[in-house]
């Protein structure tokens, strides 16, 4: 997050994305507002594609058809302290994270005994937050931040935000896929941060660590002292694409396509996102405006989320809608309308345009509605390039209707000389007919990545 107005910058840090977490106060707490029912109806032109009101018994967890838990203290394989130097362990337990029986849902910090923090982090199971072609989104939520301020409140860090699809099952690809900080906040402060990651690590583009951001007061009430809507509009209907930041309606940062090169806007943005909520203790952001917790925190101050809401307006289906794709015409791979662990960069294979990367053992693709007609494809073909060390090597599998379904036909590929060193690799497939969601997957024995695909097809 980019300081303002002499804000210090938060000290550099090895994880991909800042950690935000959506902290809100309990109804208890003197000054709260009431929250409401239920998630406001979409205004004319908008469509509701994903709400959750996180109404239900008190004491229980959140819906884990819409959420998942993140653990520990940090994703498998990833920076350890979530990549910000956050100390709290996160955990699943209704202790952190629960409904309140009231329509809200509390992220909640504690300290045993011994010193030791646990808090909570949730993000949506769905990865596919983005705006259609020439249309909009609009992702918000209604949150109290712990009512805590000072010295009592030194060391929280609660958040909401949302991390580039390509993230998940990577872990290394930050900040390049993109982050997007609706809301995070540190030390009690009256302040809501707003912010863009993207590009490299450390500088680059987006000037990173920090990223490209600015902060506001929370209008009327404090942050703490009440509930805010905390907002962000992703513009695709505009001559330049923005993304814009707002609390309570009120618009207070934009980021342009045209802040950065074509080409780190496109990996940040050309796919979906998902969303987490989480209140973090400590860390690289808490450093840069007094330290940690110590003595004088205390703990037990959760953040009050009301509901979670995403909205679509305009523009049409991306990619192509069911059916309107051709098995016999090249399928360009960052066409996907589904993902998980790739990225989407600029290439130099013939025919210029975007490749997918980043591909290693168990990341996959999805293309829905590929039409093989009524005469069988018994073959797959795939342009593709791989800088995989000695050793890494892995299968580009085909399947259909499924990402687990049996593979109807796969290639082996190890380096061809160059991430960017293309070839043409053909495979062939069990017979198919009619139209099919295909998933394209990878498989390694290594962690590593070992493939790049630009485009594929299907022959007879």
């Amino acid at each position: 997050m980019r300081e303002t107005s002499g804000t210090p910058a938060r000290p550099g840090r090895i994880r991909r994305s800042v950690i935000a977490l959506v902290g809100v106060l309990s109804l208890a707490a003197a000054g709260a507002s009431a929250a409401q029912a239920d998630a406001p109806a979409p205004p004319s032109g908008w469509t509701q594609v994903f709400v959750d009101d996180f109404n239900g018994s008190a004491g229980t967890g959140v819906n884990t058809s819409n959420w998942q838990y993140s653990t520990g203290h940090g994703y498998p394989g990833g920076p350890s302290n979530w990549g910000t130097g956050e100390i709290e362990n996160m955990t699943s337990s209704t202790n952190n994270v629960a409904l309140d029986g009231a329509g809200n849902l509390r992220i909640t910090p504690r300290r045993d005994t011994s010193g030791n923090w646990t808090s909570g982090r949730i993000e949506t199971n769905r990865t596919d937050f983005q705006p259609p072609a020439g249309g909009k989104l609009r992702v918000q939520s209604r949150i109290q931040m712990p009512n805590v301020t000072g010295a009592a409140a030194r060391g929280y860090w609660p958040a909401f935000w949302m991390l580039g699809a390509p993230y998940r099952g990577n872990y290394q690809n930050w900040p390049a896929v993109g982050e997007l900080d609706i809301m995070e906040n540190v030390q009690g402060l009256n302040t809501v941060w707003s912010t863009m990651h993207c590009g490299t690590n450390p500088g680059g583009p987006c000037n990173e660590t920090t990223g490209i951001g600015s902060s506001r007061a929370c209008p009327g009430t404090t942050c703490q002292a009440g509930f805010h809507t905390y907002g962000l509009e992703w513009d695709r209907s505009t001559s330049v694409e923005e993304i814009r930041f707002y609390v309570d309606g009120v618009n207070y940062h934009t980021v342009r396509a045209n802040q950065v090169d074509a080409t780190t806007w496109a990996n940040a943005t050309n796919h979906g996102y998902f969303i987490i909520l989480n209140v973090a203790m400590g860390g690289g952001f808490v450093d840069a405006f007094g330290g940690g917790p110590d003595g004088a925190t205390v703990p037990g101050n959760p953040m009050v989320v009301d509901y979670v809401q995403v909205l679509t307006s305009g523009g049409g289906t991306t990619p192509p809608p069911t059916g309107n794709r051709d098995a016999y015409s090249a399928i360009q791979a960052e066409s996907f309308d589904g993902q998980s662990g790739t990225i989407t960069e600029t290439t130099t294979d013939s025919g210029g345009g975007q490749n997918i990367g980043a591909l290693a053992n168990g990341d996959w693709a999805q293309y829905k509605g590929v039409n093989f007609g009524s005469t069988a494809a018994r073959q797959f073909v795939a342009r593709v390039a791989s800088g995989a060390g000695n050793s890494v090597s892995g299968l580009v599998e085909v399947r259909l209707d499924s990402r687990t379904s049996t593979p109807i036909g796969s290639f082996a590929l190890a380096n061809t000389g160059g991430w960017q060193s293309w070839r043409t690799v053909p495979a062939n497939i069990s017979n198919v007919t009619g139209t099919h969601d295909v998933y394209l997957t990878f498989t390694s024995g290594q962690p590593a990545d070992f493939v790049n695909v630009n485009w594929f097809n299907f022959g007879h």
